[in-house]
This record gives C-alpha cells, sequence and structure tokens, in this order.
C-alpha cells in the first residue's frame, strides 16, 4: 500500500512534465484549489476539520493501541504510526493533484469517476503487469480495515454482548462458534448495503466514519482523562451519539438551521460528550478499585514521561 501510494503519484508527475506544470494545471483547472478556506463556508470549513474528531473512535485503530504490551512500546508506536499517515496520505493527496493536471493535459482520457482516479493513473502510467500489483494495494487497504473490523466484531460479541446478555461462561469451542456466526452474518449484512449503490464511496466512509467517531470517540477520551466516567454515562453517551448521527446525517435537520449540511460527527460528538459527562455526575459512585487502577496508570505513563522504567506492565 505504501509503495503504491508513493510510486503512483510520481510517475503521474513525470508524466505531467514535473510538480511546476502539475501545479499550473491545478490552478487551470480550478484557481482556489491550493486555499483551504477560500470559496469555503464556516460551516464547510467546520464540517471538514471534524474529520479528525472520528479518529478516537475506530475501533480497528484503537485495537492497535491495545496490543502495545507497555507503556514504552508507545514511542515506537507513534513513529510508526505517524510516519504511515504522512507517507499514505501524503501520496493520496498528491495523486489527487498529479490526476487533476494529467486528466486537464489530456482530455482524450476522460475521468468518468473522480473517485477512480488512482486506479485510473494506475492503468495509463504502468505496464498491466505492474498495473495489476499496483491495484492490489486498493484491495489490500479494503482487506485490512475488513479484518480488523471483523475481529473487531467477533470479539464485542464473544467478550461483552454474549456475557451481557446470558451472565454464564461459554467454552472456546462454543466462542468460537459464536464468533464465526457474528463474523457471517455482519459480512451478509455489508453485502446487501453494498449490493444498492446509491450513494458515492466518500459519503459511505464519512458516514461510517462519524458513526463510530460520534459513538465512541467521546467515550475514549473520557476513559482516558476523567475519573468519574461510569457504565451508565458511557452507554448513554454512546446510544445518544450513534442515534444522533444517523438522524443527522439521513434526515439533515440543519439545512434549515445553517442554509447548508452541517457533518453529521459534529452534533454526534457534541451529544455523546455532554450525555455522558452528565448521566456519569448522576450516577457516579466512588470506587476504591477503580480509581487506584486508574491513579496506577496516570502513575505509570509520568514515570515513562520522565523517561524511568515503568513500575509494571500493562497487559
Amino acid at each position: 500500500m505504501v509503495v503504491s501510494l508513493l510510486l503512483v503519484p510520481t510517475f503521474a508527475i513525470v508524466a505531467v512534465g514535473g510538480f511546476g506544470p502539475m501545479v499550473e494545471g491545478i490552478n487551470a483547472v480550478n484557481p482556489t484549489f491550493s486555499s483551504l478556506v477560500r470559496g469555503a463556508t464556516t460551516i464547510g470549513v467546520i464540517s471538514s476539520v471534524a474529520w479528525g474528531l472520528g479518529y478516537f473512535g475506530q475501533p480497528h485503530i484503537i485495537v492497535r493501541f491495545m496490543a502495545l504490551r507497555d507503556a514504552r512500546e508507545a514511542k515506537a508506536g507513534r513513529r510508526f504510526g505517524i510516519g504511515w499517515m504522512i507517507l499514505s496520505v501524503g501520496g493520496a493527496i498528491v495523486t489527487a493533484m498529479a490526476g487533476i493536471a494529467y486528466f486537464h493535459q489530456h482530455p482524450e482520457h476522460a475521468l468518468t469517476d473522480p473517485e477512480a482516479v488512482f486506479l485510473d493513473l494506475a492503468q495509463l502510467l504502468f505496464h498491466p503487469f505492474f498495473a495489476g500489483i499496483v491495484l492490489s494495494a486498493v484491495l489490500a487497504a479494503i482487506m485490512s480495515t475488513m479484518s480488523s473490523q471483523m475481529v473487531v466484531t467477533s470479539s464485542a460479541l464473544i467478550e461483552d454482548l454474549l456475557w451481557m446478555v446470558s451472565h454464564r461462561e461459554y467454552s472456546p469451542r462454543v466462542q468460537l462458534w459464536f464468533g464465526r456466526v457474528g463474523v457471517l452474518v455482519v459480512a451478509i449484512v455489508a453485502v446487501l448495503l453494498a449490493s444498492v449503490r446509491n450513494a458515492t464511496i466518500l459519503d459511505l466512509v464519512g458516514f461510517a466514519w462519524a458513526g463510530f467517531g460520534g459513538a465512541f470517540g467521546p467515550i475514549v477520551l473520557l476513559s482516558l482523562w476523567w475519573r468519574k466516567l461510569t457504565n451508565w454515562g458511557a452507554i448513554a453517551g454512546m446510544v445518544a451519539g450513534a442515534v444522533t448521527v444517523f438522524w443527522w446525517g439521513q434526515f439533515e435537520p440543519d439545512v434549515a438551521l445553517f442554509g447548508e449540511h452541517l457533518y453529521e460527527i459534529v452534533p454526534g460528538f457534541a451529544v455523546c460528550l455532554i450525555l455522558a459527562v452528565v448521566v456519569s455526575l448522576l450516577t457516579y459512585k466512588p470506587d476504591a478499585e477503580i480509581q487506584a487502577g486508574f491513579d496506577e496508570t496516570v502513575a505509570e505513563l509520568d514515570s515513562f514521561k520522565q523517561g524511568k522504567r515503568p513500575a509494571r506492565q500493562v497487559a
């Protein structure tokens, strides 16, 4: 994935004659492209910036942090995580920029779907054999996210929902089959949703991103930084955040308020955060064990920041 996201924009820039001609081609198509706010509205800017809120609630991302064996590994994880994001997101952005210039210079190659610019450039710039390898990066991206979501779904079904419903322990074999059935059901639902294309890929991803971010993001942040978050506060916040995102995204009630659509993650995140805090304050009861665990974790992180060896290992 990284190699493809670096090769395609590199070859595209060479094909248009270099970085300068690429910028000229972009300006010829859209003179305001280089500005982050020119021609945009306040609601549009807020909606764009709010995409960052979704990162806190993505289960397939959070599970990476949960895999850290101790606090010291966070330093290496930060380097790999941020390094990967710089390369992948930077490559995607430059691919879009080079694509604008390339198809402006070559009107004979019509770009029917802007979301397929990476695929079209790969097929136009590479030998078919290498183009196939590059195109497999798209499948790799899909499979990596899909497999992570499946693992999280199976884990949540077995570790959380199954015990919550039955209040009993099951054998590893039974848990395995419950997990398989859960993954199968999720896969079938995904196929049914994908069979009816009524939105672009970006719209579907944006809606799902808002759902995860609005439902889970505030809960994750409060769990890390606030001692008084309760289980009822977390549940109320997650349910309210998810419902708000769905309702706001489907019915767009903000059109009458703002004159345009506010990205649904903004109201979803706000409702989840406020309700989680309010309900937690109403249901909070001091728990010595939880407070001790919170204090121990904070002390460990402080020791790590000061360059000392942590007092314990985090499972």
